[in-house]
């Protein structure tokens, strides 16, 4: 009994972290270890491909389910792992978040075989799920009120750290100590990480009732993003009968309508009723969806692109421009953009920029100089489309639904991510990491951009008062929605 009790209790923190007034900050900067490494393990691992490709003798369409597989079980785990942390306990689930995402770390860097590694990434994903899916709710519940703006902006900056950091220190293990390394690193942080959460946490003061859940319903949406991931991958390469990718995809379609009837009939739906039917919605998850997509394709094109033509450090360099633009654009856009800008005028000038340098791209095929700029230039557009978006999805529906428009945000970031890899690599597979290759893949992606630019220029329909008002409160509401 002393032992269940001992593992399912959350620990009180020492006496002098509570009294201290840097007792706050120290509970963010255990919350901004998840995000860092979140982020950073999201883009590390692509630079890990080629030389997983030579050690495994496999096609890059059967090596990309490193990044599929682990995309899709964050996405399919982060809404449950949320209501679970809020009935037994938000310091109690992230501590262990990290555990489990640190024993998957360490799985993975000793993995033999691709599928084994692709199984230890699904146990992976499922900690860094319990790990986003409390963050926000964390740093809110740590710091006063005045204070709250202060401690998510610095959560957002550990995110874009990591995500920036990921393809220049990717690059530099895989090329000096091999590709598992990139999965070691997360080790000994992970480690620091569950001593600190322990002793620097707060304990959870309300805990809520748990609520039912939709399983059928989370279960049919990932088994048709599933279907219709691994039927791209068929066309892209992975070495299944064709034929196959038909069934897969039918199975996707019939999947989506029953979702779609599930959702409508289900008591405790995944999506509630109302946000189903809002145009405002479903435009503002597109526009999420285009956005995440275009930020992750690069991240699998460029690498395929200089295989030959420069080093994976070098490589990772380059690499880096996107999401540093990314997340410089994110945290800066607030003080560039006058005041009465709305969101929509912002989230244009974002995808027009991002539209435009991928464009130009289509042009620069293997310079890396100029890929390096342009990559740049793509990463502020997104920086500053993905915000303003993600205030219009915020600002759609009612505060009481702001949880479940969270996750939908969430979930079209996962849902981008996934699909913005698996495409590139179909183009890829198409007419080879050549020229030609590149050119249609930059087509992908700048085509998505364009789409983005169409679904940020529409005129809004009528909603709640103030959904687009000026852009300085929207940008606020979801300010660590520009990194996840």
């Amino acid at each position: 009994m002393f032992c269940y009790r001992s593992i399912t209790a959350e620990p009180a923190r020492p006496g002098a972290v509570r009294r201290s007034r840097f007792g706050p900050w120290l509970a963010v900067g255990v919350v901004c270890f998840g995000a860092f490494m979140g982020q950073l393990d999201a883009s590390i691992v692509t630079l890990t491909f080629r030389p997983m490709q030579r050690e495994f003798t496999a096609p890059l369409a059967a090596v990309q389910w490193v990044s599929l597989a682990y995309l899709l079980m964050l996405v399919a785990m982060v809404t449950p792992t949320g209501r679970l942390a809020d009935a037994v306990g938000r310091k109690l689930i992230y501590t262990y978040g990290f555990v489990i995402f640190t024993v998957g770390s360490a799985a993975c860097g000793l993995a033999p075989s691709l599928g084994i590694l692709v199984a230890c990434r699904l146990v992976q994903a499922v900690g860094a799920a319990m790990l986003q899916s409390n963050s926000v709710a964390l740093v809110t519940t740590s710091v006063p009120a005045a204070r709250m703006r202060l401690a998510l902006s610095v959560q957002a900056a550990a995110q874009a750290i990591g995500l920036g950091l990921g393809p220049t220190l990717g690059g530099l293990l895989t090329e000096t100590l091999g590709w598992r390394a990139v999965y070691w690193v997360n080790v000994p942080v992970g480690c620091l990480a569950v001593v600190a959460g322990r002793y620097l946490l707060p304990r959870t003061k309300h805990r809520a009732q748990p609520g039912s859940f939709d399983w059928p319903g989370a279960l049919l949406l990932a088994g048709a993003s599933t279907a219709l991931l691994v039927a791209l991958s068929v066309v892209s390469g992975l070495p299944v009968p064709g034929w196959t990718a038909a069934v897969l995809a039918a199975v996707s379609v019939a999947a989506s309508l029953a979702f779609g009837v599930r959702q409508r009939s289900a008591r405790f739906p995944l999506i509630p009723a109302a946000l189903f039917r809002s145009r405002r919605l479903a435009l503002g998850l597109a526009g999420a969806f285009c956005g995440y997509l275009v930020l992750f394709g690069p991240l699998v094109l460029v690498p395929q692109l200089l295989a030959g033509h420069a080093s994976e450090l070098r490589t990772g360099l380059i690499l880096s421009a996107l999401p540093a633009g990314f997340g410089a654009a994110a945290l800066t856009a607030e003080a560039v953009f006058p005041k009465r800008a709305t969101n929509r005028v912002r989230g244009c000038v974002g995808a027009a920029a991002c539209a435009a340098a991928l464009v130009m791209l289509m042009f620069v095929a293997k310079s890396t100089g100029n890929i390096a700029g342009l990559l740049a230039l793509a990463g502020v557009g997104l920086g500053v489309f993905v915000p303003a978006n993600n205030a219009v999805i915020m600002r759609s529906g009612t505060a009481s639904s702001a949880a479940v428009l969270g996750g939908l945000v969430n979930m079209a970031r996962g849902v981008g991510t996934t699909f913005g890899i698996a495409l590139v690599t179909l183009s890829l597979h198409v007419l080879g990491p050549s020229s030609r290759g590149a050119v249609l893949a930059f087509g992908l992606l700048a085509a998505a951009a364009v789409g983005a630019l169409l679904i940020a220029s529409r005129p809004l329909p009528s909603g709640p008062a103030g959904a687009d008002s000026g852009g300085a409160e929207g940008a606020r509401m979801d300010h660590s929605g520009a990194f996840g």
